[in-house]
């Protein structure tokens, strides 16, 4: 039985584990974002959000301890120099999941993890471009409206653009010698009934 146990082993034995622990941390620090199933991702939040809170404090004893669990100097430096002042006023939570669906082989639930207030699309103050819909159908009807908006801001400008070019008087056929020929004679035949 495996009461009480809360630590997820992650199919490797101690060694394995600390290994893939310190090489998905050090990934995580130098890039920001990774992609990782969601068991390595929980287990990877426990991991590296302490070694964030050391990072605030900006010590040789603080590194040294840090050193000791990434075992990368690059990771280390980043951490210290990048990471951590930007995360001063954090009091925690350093780290987001996002769910991204499953794995095509073997159907493992995956998501990405990454740093929190590196994500440029979440940061106050920055509005995300509005991105036109992937399908044809709206999955909302906000979003049916904005894509509304968004072609009606496009249309006017061509339409603005059409009536500047067209001319205000309509332009003659080109075949009006026949056409005003004809209508003399019809007029001179309608003239000539009138008459009689």
């Amino acid at each position: 039985m495996r009461h009480n146990k809360k630590i997820n082993h992650l199919g490797r034995q101690a060694s394995h584990r600390k290994a893939l622990m310190s090489n998905m941390a050090s990934s995580l620090i130098l890039h920001k974002r990774i992609e990782t199933t969601v068991a390595k991702a929980k287990a990877l939040k426990k991991f590296v959000e302490p070694l964030i809170t050391k990072s605030k404090e900006d010590t040789t004893h603080q590194r040294r301890v840090v050193f000791s669990y990434l075992k990368d100097k690059y990771a280390t430096a980043e951490l210290f120099r990048t990471v951590a002042p930007k995360i001063a006023d954090r009091p925690g939570g350093y780290t987001r999941i996002l769910h991204t669906g499953f794995r095509v082989g073997d159907a493992a639930e995956m998501c990405i993890i990454e740093l929190v207030d590196f994500n440029e699309t979440y940061v106050e103050g920055v509005a995300p471009k509005a991105a036109a819909p992937k399908t044809r159908r709206s999955r909302s009807k906000k979003a049916a409206e904005d894509a509304e908006v968004v072609a009606e801001g496009a249309e006017a400008p061509k339409a603005e653009k059409k009536a500047a070019k067209k001319p205000a008087a309509p332009k003659a056929p080109k075949n009006t010698a026949a056409k005003t020929s004809g209508a003399k004679v019809a007029a001179v035949k309608t003239g000539a009934s009138k008459k009689a």
